[in-house]
Parts: C-alpha cells; structure tokens; sequence
C-alpha cells in the first residue's frame, strides 16, 4: 500500500470510527507524536513511516507546484500542504497544539 492510500484509508477510518479518532489523537501527547502515530496507523492496517509520509506530503505538493491547474508555486493553497500530518489532523476538525 502506497502512503497516501495509507493516509487516505486512515483519515476515513477516523472519520467514521471514534474510538479509532481517540486513539489517533493520543499520539500527540506522546513524546515522538509522528512516530506513535505511524505505529498506531500500521497497527490499524495503514502501513506508515515518518519518512514515507513526510515524502508522500513533498511529491504531492511538487505535483501540484509544477501543475499548470494547481496555480503554480506561489499559489495560496498550496500553503501547508505537504504536511500529511498536521492535514490529518485538520480534517478531523483538531488542530496542531502548539506550546
């Protein structure tokens, strides 16, 4: 399985599972939040690594800059979007908690 079918799988998982929400949400207060995430997704059937979907997020933004439809590089709503994580997040309607 491909990271962002990985990431795709996941999000819908927590989208329509609660207790599968809660306990990707608790990754965060671990101390590696990007780790334990990647190893509750793997535990849940959604195989990721930190690396895999930190790359995942960096294709899909230099596909979208170099795309004539996506608006070019300077385009606004490109802004965040190579970080699957932080967007995993954001869709489930929980922001990043910054100190």
């Amino acid at each position: 399985m491909e990271p962002r079918e990985a990431w795709d799988r996941l999000l819908a998982m927590a989208l329509a599972e609660e207790a599968v929400r809660r306990r990707m949400l608790a990754t965060r207060r671990e101390p590696d939040p990007l780790a334990a995430f990647c190893r509750e997704a793997t535990a849940l059937g959604c195989p990721l690594t930190p690396m895999a979907l930190v790359e995942a997020g960096e294709a899909a933004y230099a596909a979208m800059s170099r795309s004539t439809n996506g608006g070019g590089e300077n385009h606004p709503m490109l802004a965040g979007e190579d970080d699957l994580y932080e967007l995993f997040f954001a869709a489930l309607g929980e922001g990043i908690e910054t100190d």
